[in-house]
């Protein structure tokens, strides 16, 4: 079966002359990547304040609605966060408007707000919750970067306020809830996963490093390495977000990614020279040896990561295309710099490279790999000798674990997964107590009359007034305000309102209107997504009883409605996509068609796998207790399938390309199917499972974060990363090779490349 010429020798041999010619430049090159690495890094410290924590679904509906509320209606509530006030005599009391007033004179003091409106300006009951607290609504409005960026001020003054009344009401207290601040707190959280992921996953990661390579040196290189690509890959993002809607899950996705990958990669650049070094070569052609040997298949490697993240572009939400640039460049970097930097310092170290050896751990020499690899190799050949035993005790347990992928369940999950230490948390908390949290989670309805103004006419007024009794007589509604009920009914009265509540509920041309639906407190989001589709498939026709209405519904639950039907949408052309091109990047850099197609089979097991672990352990809690989730949540994210998807594909295809190569290099040394198995898994299966555990700790490390979006993201990665490295590459990926035997070559792996000459200096 051996093809003398593959149909993809070409693309090859071209990567082989790029590559040869940036190793004999090398030192230049990696100078030249260096500079330019620290040059970005001041720019890292500062990007998380330019990255955003709101959620961007873009040609969605809820992204309608306040595009219409900014052009149309020129309301000062688009962005709004709520007050909540407690410790004072009730709002509907004298003494109580005294002390609100107090409030809400000095938040119209402050910039950046919009609009206030209390209890002062709707005598409306909405206003006075049970046990006598009130909320104020407060309009933000920013020109010079995100909304949120008001909080911190807004935070300041209500403190400022507080104090204020404190002498005469001891017990006040003023907090801030709403999508804004809450948003503003998750970045707090978010940013304190990041720090508390790095403190735990960089002493067991050097750690882990120490015990692959027994010595300081060669297990900090790897380290920095992934350092390096985190602090590059903020730096990027951090000005591109001055730009684009970047999402503040860069945070997380760049640090655990960075040090997966960037260790990763480094770990088989590091290897490769040393095995180099071992085998008798000076550390300037050891360099160039492991460069060229480990470059390729790191460039397949990053090339089927970098695809999968490049698939994510395509999904219009900000989290997710995020989450791709984010992966993209991470992936990048990484490989840039383990095939330009990290070569240059090893040509540069030669056997320096063991120095700081550990003293529990034996000098490294030729006679130890051997030892070594003989224990894989044995193992190897225990798998060529029985394939078929192999697949069936591996792939069983595989195949029922990716069954309970099938029972997958995108809706919001249930529970309260808000950072429990969040102010912004406690005060919507105090809006549940309140009865009065539907304000933060309201339906935010625009109905749209084709020709009767209703403001100017009695059949526009009617209609309104028959949508506003039709949503307010649903059980879920706890209350509808419409500019119908803020004149109580009377179309006379619309010149006794404020302009500010006036252009808030009824657009400048008077032939659109908004109603705020506040839904009950028992009614959950979940429940509440539910409702949205519901109104919006009835349509505005039936519930106006004017044909040609139309009826647009944006706020939080819509947003969720919206995100979860768009990922729900693009999940399929993902997968297609991602698993297309990858199949094209395998057959350039193998030019085997079996190779490739197992590849993609086996890559796919592993995250069917990974699936059916988030839906056992995350949704029907088994064991999520553990994970500070009790009981489970129901359900998982829209984000968490799409993005697990396309990072674990890349990641699980890392393995199977540091194994595969090894094996088609022992065949085209001359070695038989039979042996050249035994003699890739002596070569890899030891660098794998170091590679493994690293990754398992980095993404392990983040399921104990207090973001939950990002706790699954990280167990599923962290599972995945342990199935593909064990029961996979090296159990039912070998076996697989071995039932197919020269197949797996065809049409062209066998064939060598043309490389260049090695050369040991510039």
């Amino acid at each position: 079966m051996q093809a003398k010429n593959g149909i993809f020798a070409p693309a090859r041999n071209y990567l082989y002359d790029i590559m040869g010619l940036m190793h004999v430049r090398r030192f230049w090159v990696a100078g030249v990547i260096l500079i330019a690495v620290v040059a970005l890094l001041p720019f890292s410290f500062h990007s998380e304040r330019h990255l955003e924590t709101a959620t961007r679904v873009e040609g969605s509906e809820a992204e309608t609605v306040r595009q219409e509320l900014v052009s149309r209606f020129h309301s000062p509530f688009v962005d709004r966060v709520v007050l909540v006030v407690q410790g004072l005599p009730p709002a509907d009391s004298v003494e109580g408007e005294q002390a609100l007033a107090t409030i809400v004179a000095g938040l119209r003091e402050e910039p950046g707000v919009s609009g206030v409106v209390s209890h002062l300006d709707l005598r409306d009951p909405v206003f006075v919750g049970k046990g006598g607290g009130t909320f104020v609504l407060v309009g933000l409005s920013s020109t010079g970067g995100p909304v949120e960026l008001l909080v911190p001020k807004l935070h300041e003054r209500i403190n400022t306020l507080a104090n204020q009344l404190r002498g005469r009401y001891p017990a006040v207290k003023i907090e801030l809830t709403g999508e804004i601040p809450l948003n503003f707190d998750i970045r707090k959280a978010s940013a304190d996963d990041v720090r508390h992921g790095e403190s735990l996953v960089i002493p067991a990661t050097l750690v882990l490093l120490l015990v692959a390579f027994g010595s300081l040196v060669a297990a900090v290189i790897p380290l920095a390495v992934g350092q390096l690509a985190i602090a590059a890959t903020l730096a990027i993002t951090g000005l591109l977000a001055h730009r684009f809607h970047l999402s503040i899950l860069v945070q997380n996705l760049a640090t655990m990614l960075g040090l997966g990958l960037g260790i990763d990669y480094a770990l088989l650049m590091v290897s490769r020279f040393r095995e180099a070094i071992s085998a008798g070569h000076e550390g300037s052609v050891a360099s160039v040896m492991a460069a060229r040997q480990a470059g390729h298949t790191l460039l397949i490697s990053a090339s089927t990561v970098a695809i999968g993240f490049l698939a994510l572009l395509t999904v219009p939400i900000s989290e997710i295309r995020s989450i791709g640039v984010a992966g993209f460049l991470v992936a990048g970097i990484s490989v840039l710099l383990t095939n330009t930097l990290v070569p240059a310092v090893l040509g540069l170290l030669g056997p320096r490279i063991d120095a700081g050896r550990m003293p529990f751990t034996p000098k490294l020499d030729a006679q130890r790999a051997a030892h070594t690899g003989n224990r894989w190799r044995r193992w190897g050949k225990v798998i060529v000798a029985h394939p078929l035993l192999a697949l069936f005790l591996a792939g069983t347990p595989l195949l029922l674990l990716a069954w309970q992928a099938t029972h997958l369940d995108t809706s919001v999950p249930k529970g309260d997964w808000l950072p429990e230490s969040a102010e912004s948390v406690h005060a919507l908390h105090t809006l549940e107590q309140m009865d009065r949290a539907g304000v933060v989670y309201s339906l935010r309805v625009i109905v749209q009359l084709p020709a009767d103004s209703i403001a100017q006419t009695d059949a526009g007024w009617n209609a309104l007034d028959r949508l506003s009794k039709r949503i307010a007589s649903d059980p879920r509604c706890a209350r509808v305000i419409s500019i119908i009920t803020i004149a109580e009914g009377n179309r006379a009265s619309l010149t006794d309102i404020s302009r500010e509540t006036r252009r808030t509920f009824l657009s400048s041309d008077g032939h659109e209107a908004l109603l705020e639906v506040l839904p009950a407190t028992s009614v959950s989001l979940r429940d509440q997504v539910d409702w949205v589709r519901e109104l919006r498939k009835t349509g505005a026709a039936t519930l106006t009883g004017v044909p040609g209405a139309t009826l647009q519904i944006g706020g939080i639950p819509a947003l969720n409605a919206d995100y979860q039907t768009i990922v729900t949408k693009h999940f399929v052309p993902v997968v297609a996509m991602v698993v297309v091109a990858t199949l094209l990047a395998l057959l350039v850099g193998f030019r085997s068609l079996f190779a490739a197609v197992k590849a993609i089979v086996l890559n796919l097991l592993s995250v069917a796998a990974s699936f059916g672990a988030l839906v056992l352990i995350f949704q029907d809690g088994h064991g999520s207790s553990l994970l500070g989730v009790p009981g489970g949540t129901g359900s998982v994210f829209p984000l968490v399938p799409i993005v697990a998807f396309a990072i674990v594909f890349g990641l699980s295809m890392d393995y199977e390309v540091f194994l595969v190569a090894r094996v088609l290099e022992a065949r085209r040394s001359g070695l038989s199917e039979v042996d050249a198995i035994p003699e890739g898994m002596a070569r890899t299966a030891g660098l794998i499972t170091s590679a493994a555990a690293i990754m398992i700790v980095v993404f392990a490390a983040f399921t104990f974060g207090n973001f939950l979006v990002v706790k699954m993201i990280g167990f599923t990665l962290a599972i995945a990363v342990l199935i593909d490295a064990t029961l996979v590459r090296i159990v039912i990926g070998p076996a697989l090779l071995r039932i197919a035997g020269d197949w797996n070559w065809w049409p062209g792996g066998l064939a060598a490349p043309r490389k260049a000459p090695v050369e040991s200096c510039e």
